[in-house]
């Protein structure tokens, strides 16, 4: 009896192995949304975010599109109305204010230790990058669809096929310019720093994307600028969209394909940029 039991028990240690195996890890996605979700959440408590983020381009437009209204003339899509002209580049200032001060939220989590724990948690860097540009997105797409509905007010009726290709438009350049804010907020360890780097670095590709004035009315050496920019191809085709139903042709059509085209690469590299950023250690991480 003491035999058979001796030859009895071998089979059991595959089931030993097998239960200590480690459990699988909660993958990619999973996390990505826990923290997409909880910026979500963040920015709905903060009403001062919300009226900041869509209030102030809201001012912007009108006063600018009132001072300048009789001393402009638009060319391209649009005509001469400036308050038209300039709604297009009224949603792009939308959509970068609100990506790029999403991010903040990486400086206040690395200083309150929460971004530490997400760190040495078993998700892959690739999670945090996603769901704070998932995040980010969501909040700058929504804040930009909510201004859209001013557009029968100043006279900008899209057709159907024109508000679907906005709203395309409008998605890629808001997870480019969150993953823009990525890369710059995860290397800051301060509020103030990321302040100053926007102002000296992101306003400027706003007010030279042609949000202002078209390319064609500004100097050559700002023209090459201004088309190195890759906001210009977004607001370009936030434009084509819009004014869809004013010219649809052959050329509008390829204007729109480069402008998108551009935007979906900028966000590539961006995200790409952003990925490579995060799984590096940086000076922030030290303090």
């Amino acid at each position: 009896m003491t035999t058979a039991q001796t030859l009895a028990t071998p089979a059991e240690p595959s089931t030993v192995v097998a239960a200590s195996a480690p459990p699988a890890g909660p993958g990619l996605m999973l996390p990505s949304l826990s923290l997409a979700k909880r910026e979500l959440v963040r920015f709905l408590r903060q009403r001062h975010r919300i009226v900041g983020a869509l209030a102030t381009p809201i001012v912007f437009w009108l006063l600018i599109g009132g001072g300048m209204g009789h001393s402009f003339r638009a060319g391209g899509p649009g005509g001469g109305n400036y308050l038209q002209y300039f709604f297009p580049g009224t949603v792009l200032m939308i959509l970068l204010f609100t990506a790029i001060f999403s991010t903040i939220s990486i400086i206040e989590d690395r200083r309150e230790g929460f971004l530490q724990s997400v760190l040495v948690a078993p998700v892959p860097r690739a999670a945090i990058v996603l769901g704070k540009v998932l995040g980010g997105s969501a909040l700058a797409f929504g804040q930009g669809l909510l201004f859209l509905l001013f557009a029968p007010l100043v006279g900008v009726r899209p057709t159907v096929a024109g508000v679907a290709a906005a709203l395309l438009v409008m998605a890629v350049v808001s997870v480019a310019l969150t993953a823009l804010g990525f890369c710059i907020a995860w290397r800051m360890s301060s509020t103030q720093g990321f302040h100053a780097i926007m102002n000296l670095f992101l306003m400027p590709m706003w007010f030279l994307s042609g949000a202002l004035f078209p390319v064609e009315n500004a100097s050559a050496p700002l023209r090459w600028v201004m088309r190195l920019n890759p906001l210009t191809y977004g607001l370009s085709g936030l434009r084509q969209s819009l004014y869809r139903g004013d010219a649809v042709n052959a050329a509008a059509a390829g204007a729109l394909a480069v402008s998108l085209g551009v935007s979906i690469c900028f966000a590539g590299v961006m995200i790409f940029l952003a990925s490579a950023i995060a799984g590096g250690r940086v000076s922030a991480d030290l303090q």
